[in-house]
């Protein structure tokens, strides 16, 4: 856990290809699994559950919640409810970055083809080799185990430092980017992290990594079959000297939740600078005026956190203040959006509204000038699009966008007074107010 204890690692979700390029799929019918699938959908995504007593046993479920299991004669289904000793296997890393799955019971490998898999064979071949393909969101925070501390863009010095307390501000943010079955690590400015730990614009052999999990944690090696750990004073990320994974070279993936800045009616930015009190009285855009939004998705409500850790909070006489450590509903804001402006109403039924000696409180009935706000999101500079379907990414023959793919196109976002384009190279390709996203015929910028 990092050390502020208010983030929680992704789940590690991925898909296994193997070496037909064909994806494990779990099927519902009678749970049976085969490698037919051709692209990464809700059927090929499968999880990593590490065994409490044997750090090296891992079970792999599937999106019905059911594990896969190999028995002693190598059938192979996914249908035990729970996790017993058939559903037991040991993954080999090999060089390249792809896995073997062995049966830990049964000592077997399993490997095949279409609907002829199992997991009898005594020695490893190409049939019994696969490679991870990662399905969490590939826009995330970086934390280093050992050290404690996240990942961010050390501007002055050109790397990419593990020496910060909270995952804060566009720096933070990190994009993985997949191509060929290897991973490239890509900074909010475009850059990409070679193993040498430069940062350079263009992808080459040193930006590509393998991914490797150890103990639910990822490690990332690079093509000469090092580690990328964290080194020095400053933490600065390049690969190190092991040829196997220790806790210096481990790292979690966080979910980068959305961080905004808010612009009151009279034109001054919310801040809690001025002390508990919430007040619109501000002109500089620093830490103090920069809130993480985590919207709950059953309620659509969000809750507002600082830097400090603290929430947003409704207090007696519908005042606002930054003082909750806890979540509570008085935590927990409705956002409506209006057209290129939004209002914010609290867990009393009221909008808040900005007084004119700045402070914000949660009075209102109705929305009016001094009830709206413009919403700036700064920690998405460049941004990647899933929906309940899949990814964005372009038709291949065409100038449509697909939604429902499992690669994804990496679009620039850039903020106009509460709208959005949403750019690649020198095309428009979406426009937005108030992110809310309509699909547009792309053209020149």
């Amino acid at each position: 856990m990092p050390t502020n204890g208010t983030h929680q690692a992704l789940r590690i979700q991925f898909g296994l290809i193997n070496c037909s390029n064909k994806y494990l799929t779990a099927e519902a019918f009678g749970f049976k699994v085969n490698a037919s699938g051709v692209s990464l959908k809700k059927k090929q995504i499968w999880m990593l559950e590490q065994d409490e007593g044997n750090n090296s046993v891992v079970f792999f479920k599937s999106h019905l919640g059911r594990y896969l299991l190999a028995n002693k004669d190598g059938n192979v289904s996914c249908e035990a409810e729970k996790p017993d000793t058939d559903c037991r296997f040991t993954v080999i890393a090999h060089a390249d970055g792809r896995w073997t799955l062995q049966s830990e019971p049964h000592k077997r490998y399993f490997g095949g083809s279409e609907d002829h898999l199992s997991c009898f064979a005594q020695t490893i071949t190409e049939s019994e080799l696969w490679s991870i393909h990662l399905a969490s969101h590939p826009q995330a925070n970086l934390l280093s185990v050992s050290r404690k501390r996240y990942a961010h863009l050390s501007a002055q010095e050109g790397e990419l430092s593990a020496d910060s307390d909270i995952p804060w501000g566009v720096d933070a943010l990190i994009t993985l980017i997949y191509q060929e079955k290897k991973y490239s690590i890509q900074t909010c400015d475009n850059r990409f992290l070679r193993n040498d730990g430069k940062l350079i614009k263009k992808r080459d052999q040193g930006t590509d990594y393998t991914l490797e999990f150890k103990a639910g944690k990822i490690a990332f090696k690079d093509h000469e079959g090092k580690y990328l750990s964290a080194m020095g004073p400053t933490g600065m990320l390049r690969s190190g000297r092991n040829s196997k994974p220790g806790k210096d070279d481990l790292f979690d993936l966080e979910q980068s939740h959305p961080q905004v800045i808010l612009r009151a009616s009279n034109g001054r930015l919310v801040s809690i600078r001025q002390g508990i009190n919430i007040s619109a009285n501000q002109d500089e855009e620093t830490d103090q005026e920069t809130y993480q939004m985590e919207i709950n998705k059953e309620t659509k409500k969000c809750i507002l956190r600082a830097h400090t850790g603290h929430f947003w909070t409704l207090v007696n006489h519908g005042g606002i203040q930054c003082t909750a450590s806890e979540i509570d509903a008085n935590c927990m804001f409705e956002i409506e959006w209006r057209g290129r402006r939004i209002a914010i109403k609290a867990n009393n039924g009221k909008y808040i509204c900005t007084k004119k000696n700045g402070h914000l409180a949660s009075v209102s009935d109705s929305v009016g000038e001094d009830e709206e706000f413009t919403l700036r999101l700064i920690n998405r500079p460049i941004l990647v699009l899933r929906g309940d379907h899949g990814f964005v990414c372009h038709h291949k023959s065409s100038s449509t966008l697909d939604a429902n793919r499992s690669v994804y196109d990496v679009f620039h976002l850039v903020s106009e007074n509460g709208a959005y384009h949403i750019k690649e190279r020198l095309m428009t390709v979406f426009t937005c107010r108030s992110l809310h996203f309509s699909l547009v015929t792309p053209k020149d910028s």
